[in-house]
Protein backbone atom coordinates (compact mmCIF):
# COMPACT_ATOMS: atom_id res chain seq x y z
CA UNK A 1 0.00 0.00 0.00
CA UNK A 2 1.32 3.50 -0.86
CA UNK A 3 2.41 6.15 1.59
CA UNK A 4 -0.50 8.97 0.71
CA UNK A 5 -2.61 10.08 3.17
CA UNK A 6 -6.06 11.67 3.00
CA UNK A 7 -7.80 15.29 4.09
CA UNK A 8 -11.42 14.85 4.39
CA UNK A 9 -13.95 18.66 4.03
CA UNK A 10 -17.05 18.64 5.25
CA UNK A 11 -19.55 20.90 6.11
CA UNK A 12 -23.20 22.26 5.61
CA UNK A 13 -23.78 23.71 2.59
CA UNK A 14 -22.86 26.74 1.47
CA UNK A 15 -19.76 27.31 4.07
CA UNK A 16 -17.38 27.42 1.76
CA UNK A 17 -15.59 23.82 1.84
CA UNK A 18 -15.35 23.64 -2.04
CA UNK A 19 -13.79 26.86 -2.41
CA UNK A 20 -11.69 25.53 0.28
CA UNK A 21 -10.51 22.86 -1.24
CA UNK A 22 -9.73 24.40 -5.20
CA UNK A 23 -7.67 26.55 -3.09
CA UNK A 24 -5.64 24.16 -1.83
CA UNK A 25 -5.79 21.57 -4.75
CA UNK A 26 -4.38 24.73 -6.57
CA UNK A 27 -1.44 25.38 -4.08
CA UNK A 28 0.03 21.38 -4.03
CA UNK A 29 0.67 19.14 -6.61
CA UNK A 30 0.62 16.17 -4.61
CA UNK A 31 -2.84 16.88 -3.50
CA UNK A 32 -5.94 15.02 -5.77
CA UNK A 33 -9.11 15.69 -5.91
CA UNK A 34 -11.36 12.14 -5.22
CA UNK A 35 -14.83 12.20 -7.67
CA UNK A 36 -17.68 11.50 -4.86
CA UNK A 37 -20.58 9.68 -7.18
CA UNK A 38 -23.77 10.51 -6.74
CA UNK A 39 -27.28 10.41 -8.05
CA UNK A 40 -28.47 13.98 -8.26
CA UNK A 41 -28.93 15.50 -11.61
CA UNK A 42 -25.85 17.64 -12.48
CA UNK A 43 -25.76 21.90 -12.35
CA UNK A 44 -25.26 23.14 -15.47
CA UNK A 45 -21.18 23.94 -15.00
CA UNK A 46 -20.93 20.58 -13.81
CA UNK A 47 -19.10 17.58 -16.20
CA UNK A 48 -19.66 13.98 -15.23
CA UNK A 49 -15.91 12.30 -14.00
CA UNK A 50 -14.49 15.65 -13.21
CA UNK A 51 -17.13 17.01 -10.63
CA UNK A 52 -18.75 13.86 -9.48
CA UNK A 53 -19.13 10.77 -11.28
CA UNK A 54 -23.56 10.71 -12.07
CA UNK A 55 -24.70 7.48 -11.50
CA UNK A 56 -28.68 6.45 -11.87
CA UNK A 57 -30.23 5.55 -8.45
CA UNK A 58 -30.01 1.77 -10.01
CA UNK A 59 -26.62 1.76 -10.79
CA UNK A 60 -25.62 3.42 -7.49
CA UNK A 61 -27.08 0.58 -5.53
CA UNK A 62 -25.36 -1.81 -8.06
CA UNK A 63 -22.26 -0.31 -6.85
CA UNK A 64 -23.21 -0.92 -2.95
CA UNK A 65 -23.95 -4.68 -3.76
CA UNK A 66 -20.72 -5.05 -5.22
CA UNK A 67 -18.85 -3.45 -2.36
CA UNK A 68 -17.46 -0.61 -4.56
CA UNK A 69 -17.74 2.09 -1.92
CA UNK A 70 -15.85 2.67 1.16
CA UNK A 71 -18.98 5.01 2.11
CA UNK A 72 -22.15 6.30 0.96
CA UNK A 73 -25.49 7.78 2.43
CA UNK A 74 -28.68 8.47 1.37
CA UNK A 75 -28.39 12.17 1.98
CA UNK A 76 -32.08 13.79 0.74
CA UNK A 77 -34.69 10.60 -0.08
CA UNK A 78 -33.43 9.21 -3.33
CA UNK A 79 -29.75 11.36 -3.58
CA UNK A 80 -27.36 9.20 -2.83
CA UNK A 81 -23.40 10.16 -2.83
CA UNK A 82 -20.52 8.02 -1.82
CA UNK A 83 -16.95 7.35 -1.75
CA UNK A 84 -15.85 4.94 -4.35
CA UNK A 85 -12.76 2.32 -3.44
CA UNK A 86 -11.35 2.51 -7.18
CA UNK A 87 -10.73 6.49 -6.89
CA UNK A 88 -8.88 6.17 -3.48
CA UNK A 89 -6.63 3.62 -5.17
CA UNK A 90 -6.48 5.58 -8.18
CA UNK A 91 -4.68 8.89 -6.44
CA UNK A 92 -2.51 6.37 -3.69
CA UNK A 93 -1.30 4.05 -6.56
CA UNK A 94 0.04 7.51 -8.18
CA UNK A 95 1.74 8.51 -5.23
CA UNK A 96 -0.47 11.13 -4.48
CA UNK A 97 -1.89 12.70 -1.28
CA UNK A 98 -6.44 12.40 -1.74
CA UNK A 99 -8.71 15.29 -1.08
CA UNK A 100 -12.07 14.37 -0.52
CA UNK A 101 -14.96 16.91 -0.34
CA UNK A 102 -17.95 15.19 1.49
CA UNK A 103 -21.32 15.71 3.05
CA UNK A 104 -20.83 15.90 7.08
CA UNK A 105 -21.86 12.35 7.65
CA UNK A 106 -19.93 10.81 4.67
CA UNK A 107 -16.74 12.85 6.21
CA UNK A 108 -17.47 11.45 9.52
CA UNK A 109 -17.60 7.71 8.25
CA UNK A 110 -14.52 8.22 6.27
CA UNK A 111 -12.55 9.69 9.09
CA UNK A 112 -13.53 6.39 11.02
CA UNK A 113 -12.22 4.45 8.27
CA UNK A 114 -9.20 5.82 7.38
CA UNK A 115 -8.34 6.79 10.99
CA UNK A 116 -4.30 8.03 11.50
CA UNK A 117 -4.23 8.09 7.39
CA UNK A 118 -6.70 11.00 7.16
CA UNK A 119 -7.16 14.32 8.41
CA UNK A 120 -10.79 15.58 8.74
CA UNK A 121 -11.58 19.37 8.42
CA UNK A 122 -15.56 20.70 9.95
CA UNK A 123 -15.69 24.21 7.88
CA UNK A 124 -18.56 26.06 9.58
CA UNK A 125 -19.75 29.94 9.56
CA UNK A 126 -21.17 31.83 12.26
CA UNK A 127 -24.79 31.66 11.23
CA UNK A 128 -27.08 29.96 9.47
CA UNK A 129 -28.56 33.20 7.54
CA UNK A 130 -25.22 33.29 6.16
CA UNK A 131 -25.34 29.92 4.87
CA UNK A 132 -28.80 31.21 3.20
CA UNK A 133 -26.88 34.03 1.75
CA UNK A 134 -24.72 32.20 0.26
CA UNK A 135 -26.87 29.25 -1.41
CA UNK A 136 -29.17 32.02 -2.84
CA UNK A 137 -26.12 33.58 -4.44
CA UNK A 138 -24.67 30.62 -6.24
CA UNK A 139 -28.29 30.21 -7.96
CA UNK A 140 -27.84 26.54 -8.54
CA UNK A 141 -31.20 25.47 -6.14
CA UNK A 142 -34.49 26.27 -6.27
CA UNK A 143 -36.14 27.43 -2.80
CA UNK A 144 -37.36 24.28 -2.02
CA UNK A 145 -33.74 22.88 -2.36
CA UNK A 146 -32.42 25.52 -0.37
CA UNK A 147 -34.99 25.07 2.36
CA UNK A 148 -34.27 21.67 2.57
CA UNK A 149 -30.61 21.97 2.71
CA UNK A 150 -31.03 24.52 5.41
CA UNK A 151 -33.22 22.51 7.36
CA UNK A 152 -30.10 19.78 7.64
CA UNK A 153 -27.39 22.39 9.07
CA UNK A 154 -28.65 21.49 12.62
CA UNK A 155 -28.22 17.82 12.34
CA UNK A 156 -24.99 17.92 10.82
CA UNK A 157 -23.54 20.34 13.16
CA UNK A 158 -24.16 17.75 15.94
CA UNK A 159 -21.05 16.18 13.68
CA UNK A 160 -18.42 18.56 14.01
CA UNK A 161 -17.26 16.72 17.11
CA UNK A 162 -16.44 13.64 14.62
CA UNK A 163 -13.86 15.69 13.20
CA UNK A 164 -10.17 15.97 13.91
CA UNK A 165 -10.56 19.66 14.35
CA UNK A 166 -13.16 23.12 12.85
CA UNK A 167 -12.03 25.84 10.68
CA UNK A 168 -14.57 29.00 11.01
CA UNK A 169 -15.07 30.61 7.25
CA UNK A 170 -16.20 34.03 8.43
CA UNK A 171 -13.03 35.84 6.95
CA UNK A 172 -12.19 33.83 3.42
CA UNK A 173 -8.93 34.87 3.27
CA UNK A 174 -8.63 33.54 6.92
CA UNK A 175 -10.13 30.31 6.44
CA UNK A 176 -7.94 29.96 3.24
CA UNK A 177 -4.81 30.39 5.51
CA UNK A 178 -5.78 27.94 8.78
CA UNK A 179 -6.62 25.51 5.84
CA UNK A 180 -3.20 25.48 4.01
CA UNK A 181 -1.76 25.42 7.16
CA UNK A 182 -2.93 22.33 9.15
CA UNK A 183 -3.12 20.45 5.63
CA UNK A 184 0.33 21.04 5.07
CA UNK A 185 1.34 20.13 8.78
CA UNK A 186 -0.52 17.00 8.19
CA UNK A 187 1.23 15.93 5.01
CA UNK A 188 4.59 16.90 5.38
CA UNK A 189 5.10 15.78 8.95
CA UNK A 190 6.72 12.33 8.76
CA UNK A 191 4.07 9.47 10.69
Amino acid sequence: MSSGKAVIFSAPSGSGKSTIVNHLLAKRADLKFSISATTRQPRSTEVSGKDYHFLSEQDFLDKVDQGAFLEYEEVYPGIYYGTLQSELDRIWNASNHVIFDLDVKGGAKLNEILKTRALAIYIKVEDISILKARLLARGTENQEQITSRLLKVAEESTFETKFDMSILNHDLNRALESAEHAVSYFLDRNT
